[in-house]
């Protein structure tokens, strides 16, 4: 008799967090699953068949000067180009499913108040909100930067693009990685801000946007650049495969300043003491220590937005009950 009370009396288990959100995002899901997989395909497609075919073409109707135009190629080169579009512009997309989809639609429906009254605090409820994507992201993205790779490697036809080429540098490595899971950051708690859908999307992609284009352009930075310098008569270093920052001219001291003497006469050099030309780059050699500042710098600012969603969730909870 005792047992029967008690096992009448006992509340139900809820549901783990992360099949619920699995359920209520399942179209989100779906839609993540095709985008890898036809990403993927076409990766996979450039490698194989793809690439084989403009290889055959190049083979056949390129010279060192010159190459007619071959769909082959063309196609093979697109397919590269398609699969950097996509992965480059996927931290906008998330940001805005989470600020719109997953975060604000929520609160502003009331979705999110009646799960923290059923035994689901709401640091659980972020938490979830968050791992569960985070995990799926990190997943698919590592799944098209490995084959972004093992294509770039391959690299069936001569020309058509370097390490360094914007996109492409991105693309190779965990940059691609972790600018999704700044977007999803982003969009949380530009969707935590708002709490409303349409304006949590909207303000998860500028903020996305303006982070991305920053840490972009700060990225370069975060490495010693070197140096290539050549003597006044050859004019400024030939350019090669590298990201290249600053150019200018080079003293009898050795100093670095912006060249004087650009459009200028034969006597401006000797006015100035100009004996020379530089350039700052970033060679080859120095891809992993770039792939990992920027990855840290993406990370950091990711775990920032996380912490301020949070720290945000937990001031309005508390001092509104449940009301956000």
């Amino acid at each position: 008799m005792t047992a029967l009370a008690t096992a009448a009396t006992a509340r139900p288990r809820p549901a783990r967090a992360w099949r619920a959100i699995l359920r209520l995002h399942q179209p989100a899901l779906v839609v993540w699953g095709v985008f890898v997989a036809v990403v993927s395909a076409v990766l996979l497609w450039a490698y194989g068949p793809g690439g084989n075919a403009a290889n055959a073409a190049w083979r056949q109707k390129c010279t060192v000067d010159l190459c007619d135009a071959d769909y082959s190629i063309d196609g093979y080169h697109l397919a590269y180009r398609f699969s950097e579009a996509a992965v480059g512009f996927l931290p906008v997309l998330v940001a805005l499913w989470a600020g719109g989809l997953l975060i604000g639609r929520e609160l502003e429906n009331g979705t999110a108040e009646l799960t923290w009254t059923q035994a689901v605090s709401p640091a659980r409820w972020l938490a979830a909100k968050l791992a569960v994507p985070a995990a799926l992201l990190t997943a698919g993205t590592t799944l098209l930067v490995l084959l972004h790779r093992l294509l770039f490697d391959a690299h069936q036809v001569p020309e058509g693009w370097n390490w360094s080429d914007s996109g492409t540098f991105e693309t190779n490595g965990p940059i691609a990685v972790a600018f999704p899971l700044l977007g999803l950051a982003l969009g949380a708690l530009g969707g935590l801000a708002v709490r409303r859908a349409v304006a949590g999307l909207a303000v998860a992609a500028v903020t996305t946007l303006i982070a991305r284009t920053l840490v972009l352009w700060a990225s370069p930075h975060l490495w010693p650049w070197k140096s290539a310098v050549s003597s006044l008569p050859h004019g400024y270093p030939p350019k090669t495969a590298a990201i290249y920052g600053d150019k200018g001219a080079v003293t009898a001291t050795g100093a670095h300043i912006p060249d004087p003497c650009t459009g200028a006469g034969k006597a401006c050099p000797a006015a100035h003491d100009v004996v020379g030309h530089y350039r700052d780059l970033h060679p080859s050699s120095q891809f992993w220590p770039l792939q990992l500042t920027e990855t840290a710098l993406i990370l950091t600012v990711a775990a920032l937005a996380t912490a301020a969603a949070f720290a945000l969730l937990h001031r309005r909870t508390n001092t509104k009950g449940t009301a956000v």
